[in-house]
């Protein structure tokens, strides 16, 4: 007597995908999906897990434990195998996502004014005029109050030096390296994402436990 392996379904959920409010979140968006039936994979992408309406915040947890339930709502006999995480946070985004280009704007104004005088606070504190005028004095044997082609020189130095140390030149970088910024933005989102799903996974035991125990008076 032969016996009909159970069919597996493998999936891989993504840490965080953005979706625009109103439009439903599909499987796909979520997570990949193998299965040995094209047909079921098929049918797998296309499930609709949820859509985001004005009452959702802009993140939204969904856990593979209120995935694994509509999966065998639509195949009952599959066996789900999870690989790698078993949440993703959706962040639900207002229009097309895209950024205002009034507020780029203004936060570029409020960077580089902000850095320009980071930049002449330090100078002035450290007394970089005159160590400027001492430098010249030093290599052309004249003293000259005011080394504008050295000062030039300078900032033009400290303009490539933040280029090169942040690998960014515009939209070009120099290689495939990370720069600190980048590292930074990710080490800061990660802790960012892991404090939601604590707190959300917190709000939805809390929430299931409340549940249980008003249908344990009822």
């Amino acid at each position: 007597m032969s016996l009909t392996p159970t069919p597996m379904v493998y999936i891989r959920l993504r840490s965080r995908v953005r979706i625009q409010r109103g439009k439903e979140v599909r499987l796909r968006d979520i997570a990949h999906v193998l299965t040995s039936s094209e047909e079921q994979e098929r049918r797998l992408i296309e499930l609709e897990l949820l859509r985001p309406g004005p009452e959702d915040g802009n993140l939204i947890l969904i856990d593979i434990l209120q995935i694994i339930p509509q999966i065998r709502g639509v195949l009952p006999d599959v066996s789900v195998e999870l690989i790698g995480s078993g949440h993703t946070l959706v962040e639900v985004v207002e229009g097309n996502g895209k950024p205002s280009k009034s507020l780029f704007i203004l936060v570029w104004l409020l960077l580089f004014f902000g850095s320009a005088l980071t930049i002449m606070n330090f100078h002035a504190d450290v007394s970089m005029q005159e160590v400027q005028i001492r430098i010249v004095e030093m290599i052309t044997g004249r003293r000259d109050e005011h080394p504008y082609l050295f000062q030039v020189a300078y900032s033009i130095g400290i303009g490539f030096g933040m280029a090169v140390f942040f690998n960014h030149l515009f939209k070009k970088k120099w290689n495939e390296e990370p720069t600190p910024l980048e590292v930074e933005m990710f080490l800061y989102q990660q802790n960012v994402d892991q404090y939601v799903v604590i707190q959300e996974t917190e709000r939805m035991h809390d929430q299931e436990h409340g549940e249980m125990s008003a249908d344990e008076r009822s």
